[in-house]
């Protein structure tokens, strides 16, 4: 499971470090792809294919279904960890979600995200103020 936050940067050949923690998690290569509320993700490769395979279970008449897989498989990138444990991002990702230089990973349960630095942390204060009307709002899913 990822949990916890790091704070990096990107180098000046895009290349990003993964938090040591998280390395075994995604395994020798594995998807990063744009992701939901103005990130990149990090999947392993199975559990990429597993979320893909849910997606496509969904009615391709539905517009809604054939946005989302086209969103998450057209800037999906194979990547893999260099000696150094990092990963080279490329150009197309780093501007899809306005990665500037500094970056948060997240460990979010079953994937990675990495995000901009201040978006980030404008979303965690607004998540953080929410924290518990949004617990409210969840419990029936809990039990």
């Amino acid at each position: 499971m990822f949990i916890g936050q790091y704070r990096h940067s990107l180098d000046s050949k895009n290349r990003l470090i993964i938090p040591a923690k998280f390395r075994d998690g995604v395994g020798s290569e594995f998807i990063v792809t744009k992701w939901l509320d103005g990130c990149l993700t990090i999947y392993a490769q199975d559990k990429f294919e597993e979320m893909i395979a849910k997606l496509q279970r969904i009615p391709a008449t539905k517009s809604e279904a054939r946005q989302m897989l086209r969103n998450v498989t057209s800037y999906a990138t194979e990547c893999s960890l260099d000696s150094q444990g990092r990963i080279q991002l490329p150009q197309f990702l780093i501007g899809a979600v306005k990665i500037q230089k500094a970056c948060v990973i997240v460990g979010v349960a079953d994937h990675v995200e990495i995000w901009p630095e201040e978006t980030w942390d404008s979303y965690d204060e607004e998540a953080s103020a929410s924290f518990e009307s949004v617990a409210e709002t969840l419990t029936e899913y809990l039990q």
